[in-house]
Formats: C-alpha cells, structure tokens, sequence
C-alpha cells in the first residue's frame, strides 16, 4: 500500500496493512514455517507503528485533545500489552502450541486498539488540529518508522524523553539482527 499525506492516512494505512498480515498468517496451514515468517514481519510492522505513535501522535493528542493525557495513556498501555504479547510470541515456532494462540490473541487485541484509535482518536485528532499539523505529523511518523525497532522491547520507555532516546539506538541494533539474520525479509 502506499504512505503518505497526513498523521491519520498514514497511521490508517499502517492498520489496513496489519490487517492484510493478518489474514495471510491464517491463510497458511497450521504449522506452517511461513506463518512465522509471516509472524515476524507482523512483528516488525507493529513495533515500527506504535514506536511512531509514542513518540509523535500521543505527545501531540496529549498537548491538543481534551483529556488529551488520559486518551494517550489508554493507548500507551493498549501497546504495552501488544508488545508483551509480540515479545512472548518472538521465540516461538509456528508448530508449538502457544503460537497459534498468542496470534489469535494479539489479533484480538490489535483490532480493538485498531478500532479504538480510528472511531475515537482520529476524529478527536482531526479536530482538534490544523491540516497543517497532521500533514506535519503524517511527517514525523514516517520518518520515526524508517530508525525504530523492529523487536518489542516491552521495558523500554513508551513515552518522552526516553523512547526518543532510545528508540533510534534500539533500531540500528534490531535492524544489524535482522540483517544477519535474514529476518522481516520475504
């Protein structure tokens, strides 16, 4: 799919592209190798979208939306049970018996965060910025998801000025991982 345009087209995008994911790690057999290839680019799509979102959209829902702070720290910890999920999920062979469960789990979760944010959250953004503002922000999200992780990292800070600290660092050393590895690659 293609990226652009502001904050909410891309993060929206971001989700449709989730969702595809989704839908082709169960349309593989149970057990299937190709479901845990599938399960890592799950994996890195995920962490690259919510390290965006942390570090740009929810300071920006927290300075411009009414109970602004509350509203980002739902969100936060709706990621921080994703990334626990994702982090218990990494180690696992598409044939163990946990795998197809923590997927089926991590869909569930995903699509109610998914929800929440698009009927909730963007309309709420939309509103309370200019076009300028969100196409700014579409922006930064993008350029965030070039440097972050590709790895959850569930004890590292969700929220400034620590993941903005870390997060690049985390991302040079995931994606050197992923290299040698062949990880993330179809």
């Amino acid at each position: 799919m293609g990226h652009g345009g502001n904050v909410i087209t891309e993060l929206t995008t971001d989700h449709r592209e989730v969702e595809e994911l989704f839908a082709k790690i169960e349309s593989q057999p149970v057990g299937d190798e190709q479901r845990r290839k599938l399960a890592d680019e799950l994996t890195i799509e995920l962490v690259r979208h919510s390290v965006a979102e942390e570090v740009h959209l929810y300071p920006a829902v927290r300075e411009n939306v009414p109970d602004g702070n509350a509203i980002a720290d739902k969100e936060i910890a709706d990621h921080a049970r994703v990334e626990q999920l994702l982090k218990n999920l990494e180690g696992l062979g598409a044939k163990e018996p946990d795998f197809d469960h923590l997927v089926a789990k991590l869909k569930l979760d995903v699509n109610e965060h998914v929800r929440d944010e698009e009927n909730r959250l963007f309309p709420l953004i939309a509103v309370a910025c200019t076009p300028e503002a969100l196409d700014e922000l579409g922006d930064k999200v993008r350029t965030a998801k070039k440097t972050a992780p590709t790895r959850p990292h569930p004890s590292a800070p969700s929220s400034p000025p620590g993941n903005k600290l870390l997060g690049p660092g985390l991302g040079l050393v995931d994606r050197a991982r992923d290299l040698l590895s062949g990880r993330g690659r179809s």
